[in-house]
């Protein structure tokens, strides 16, 4: 319930900036504020709209992007650090090793 409240007063205030283009009063300092105001409202529940929707994990899909770069990341990296070990050896053995 609290999702869709949040999309709805997500969008009145787009639909208070589009009042405020139509009667042209955007153009003004007022109707400037205004519009700033309702986009900075608009936000706000829009934000909150995505967080309901991430914890219901309806967003699954973002984060399985994440997931992907983690894994290419962690099959990476032990090569690479492996290469980067044999790579700093000496080819002459130190005299502690003889």
């Amino acid at each position: 319930m609290m999702l869709v409240i949040s999309i709805v007063l997500g969008i009145v205030p787009l639909l208070g900036i589009a009042w405020t283009i139509v009667t042209g009063t955007v153009t003004t300092v007022d109707g400037l504020f205004m519009s700033l105001i309702l986009l900075t409202l608009s936000a706000v529940f829009f934000l909150n709209a995505f967080w309901e929707l991430r914890e219901r994990g309806a967003l699954a899909f973002l984060d399985r992007k994440k997931n992907v770069a983690a894994a290419v990341t962690t099959n990476v990296t032990p090569k690479v650090t492996a290469n980067l070990a044999s790579a700093n050896k000496d080819a002459t053995p130190k005299e502690s090793e003889r």
